[in-house]
């Protein structure tokens, strides 16, 4: 009988080290990782600002754009359209101590971002204060570290072109370009923007750039 229980033992024993020496088990295997989408360049959001030209007006612009990569065609040059192609709304509203309020719709057509900081535009589909068709442009930089939220608009301290000016003589101010505005040059003083950043996309049109040969 003893022989008998040590011969067990021997066996299991045996048996114990070729399991340790083919390593564990394998694990079972886990469900693919769903695929992140990608993110979507964008701004959001809707504030007062606090502008050195007019400090007691009451100044507010609503955003929320997002980009949608190649939906504007222009061609010939661009028959897709643009990376930086948005959809959005843009709302002015710009009362002055008196009460009396200069305000703006306009649909957002171009954004692009970088970190914190997005330009875009937007061209005016109601406004009291500028004609239908107008593009303006804005810029926002989200703020860290406790610093405020900034913007800025093409019509304030910026956009005008030194060698023309119009028939009272004043320097003309030109349409802002697809995505164009100054660095954010006010500062908000209530509520506050979103700035979601993504790279751009390659245009379908533009060949691979050519390897530089020294």
């Amino acid at each position: 009988m003893r022989n008998t229980v040590i011969g067990a033992a021997a066996a299991l024993s045996v048996l114990v080290g070729l399991i340790g020496a083919a390593g564990p088990a394998p694990a079972a295997p886990t469900p693919a990782a769903e695929k992140k989408p990608a993110k979507t360049a964008s701004v959001h959001g809707a504030a007062r600002v606090w502008y050195v030209e007019s400090p007691d007006h009451d100044i507010r612009f609503t955003i929320h754009a997002e980009q949608k990569p190649f939906t504007r065609p222009l061609p010939p040059s661009a028959p897709s359209g643009l990376a930086t192609d948005a959809v959005g709304t843009l709302k002015i509203s710009h009362t002055l101590p008196g009460g009396e309020v200069g305000w703006a719709d306009g649909q957002v057509n171009c954004l692009v971002t970088s970190g914190r900081t997005a330009t875009l535009t937007a061209v005016v589909t109601k406004s009291n204060i500028y004609r239908t068709g107008d593009r303006l442009g804005i810029s926002v930089q989200q703020g860290a570290g406790g610093e405020p939220d900034r913007l800025g608009f093409s019509w304030g301290v910026a956009n005008v072109d030194p060698g023309l000016v119009d028939e009272d003589g004043y320097l003309v101010r030109p349409q802002a370009g697809t995505c164009m505005a100054p660095a954010p040059f006010t500062t908000v003083i209530r509520g506050g923007y979103e700035v979601v950043h993504a790279e751009i996309t390659k245009s379908p049109e533009q060949p691979e750039a050519a390897v530089r040969r020294g």
